[in-house]
Parts: structure tokens; sequence; C-alpha cells
């Protein structure tokens, strides 16, 4: 029975984490508005809930299932197991959350009043975003 780790991170909008969960390849992202289980490689239910879960089959044979559990400040709390930490690791979780800025600012920008200029994917694969307000 592999360990469930659980990672800190800034994300804080739903949405925009299931459209980096896209970006990166997990089409089959379940919402729930209540914190559910998840399940371990061998089908079992585990102690740890989420509300954003990737399902183990869709992370591989021999995974368990991947969440991210709203914390009491609003922030997402990844949940990962030891197993499937080698392949999900700190660089797969920062690949996902500049996704995940991405979608967030693309999101709010309008809502604050800004307009998305000029945007463009550099070669070291950052992506470059001008926004503009005008008073």
């Amino acid at each position: 029975m592999s360990h469930f780790t659980c990672i800190k991170t800034q994300i804080k909008h739903q949405q925009a984490l299931v459209q980096a969960l896209a970006d990166v390849g997990f089409k089959n992202v379940e919402v729930h508005e209540t914190a559910q289980h998840l399940y371990g490689y061998q089908g079992d239910i585990r102690p740890q809930t989420a509300e954003v879960i990737i399902r183990r089959e869709y992370i591989g044979h021999a995974s368990n299932d991947i969440g991210f559990k709203r914390q009491q400040d609003g922030h997402f709390e990844a949940i990962i197991s030891e197993y499937d930490r080698y392949k999900y690791s700190q660089e797969w979780l920062n690949g996902l959350t500049q996704r995940y800025g991405y979608h967030a600012l693309m999101a709010t920008a309008p809502t604050q009043g800004f307009s998305i200029e000029e945007e463009e994917t550099l070669e070291d694969g950052t992506i470059r975003v001008v926004v503009a307000r005008w008073v």
C-alpha cells in the first residue's frame, strides 16, 4: 500500500486547475462539491479525500488516484502517492502550476478590467502574456 504525500500549492481557482490538468494530458477529471475518497492501486478506499480527482485508470496500471483537496485558506493541496511521485514529481507539479497560472490569468484579467494584448510561447516553454488596462 502506497503512502500518500500532501503537497501545498498556490492553486486556488478550481476551473483553472481543471483546464491545466487537461493541458498536461488529463481530460477525465472528476470535480466534486464535497470531497470524495481516493482509491489505492488495488481499488481499496483510502482515507484521503479530494474535490478534484484523477482516477487511477487514467494515470497508469499500478497507480493510485491523484487528488486536489481544498484547504481552509482556499488553496488546493495535491495528494499524490509515494509510488506516483516518481512520475508526478515536483517538476511535474511546477509545470501544472505554470499552466494553472496561465488559465487563472486568462479568467481573471478581463474581470479586473484588463485585456490580453499579446501572448507568445518562448523557446524554453515560458508563456509571455501582455495585459493592459485603459483608463
